[in-house]
C-alpha cells in the first residue's frame, strides 16, 4: 500500500471519564469534546481519543509512548504540575537511562501507562 497517513490516534479508556478528562487537560492537552462519552485530546500535531469506557484487562495493558526533545525538561515541568497530589491514582516514575535513551513514566488516573522518552542521538 502506498498511502501517506495524516495521523495515528489511539483510543484509550477511562475508569472515571471526567477525572481523566481533567487530568489530560492539566497535563497540557487540548480537549475537543466529540460526544458525551468521547473526546479527542491534542498536543501539537498529535492526538488520542479518550472514551468513557473501562475494561480492566484493556486498561491494565494499555501503554503509549510520547517522544520528547528533552526528557529532563519534560520531567521538571511534570513535577511542577503536582499531579500526584491532585489525582489519587496517578503515579510518576523518575527518568531512567537505558541503552536506547532516557524515559520517565506516568500512570494516568485509570492506570494507563505513558512512557515519555528521548532517544539517543
Amino acid at each position: 500500500m502506498q498511502h501517506q497517513p495524516l495521523s495515528l490516534r489511539p483510543f484509550i479508556g477511562s475508569a472515571d471519564f471526567n477525572l481523566s478528562r481533567s487530568f489530560y487537560r492539566d497535563l497540557g492537552f487540548e480537549e475537543v469534546v466529540l460526544s458525551h462519552n468521547l473526546s479527542v485530546f491534542k498536543l501539537g500535531a498529535h492526538a488520542f481519543y479518550l472514551q468513557d469506557a473501562y475494561i480492566k484487562d484493556w486498561i491494565d495493558n494499555s501503554m503509549l509512548f510520547l517522544e520528547v526533545e528533552d526528557v529532563e525538561k519534560f520531567w521538571d515541568e511534570l513535577q511542577k504540575l503536582d499531579l500526584t497530589a491532585k489525582y489519587e491514582k496517578v503515579k510518576l516514575t523518575p527518568i531512567q537511562t537505558l541503552d536506547w535513551g532516557r524515559e520517565c513514566f506516568i500512570h494516568d488516573p485509570a492506570g494507563i501507562l505513558w512512557h515519555v522518552g528521548q532517544f539517543n542521538k
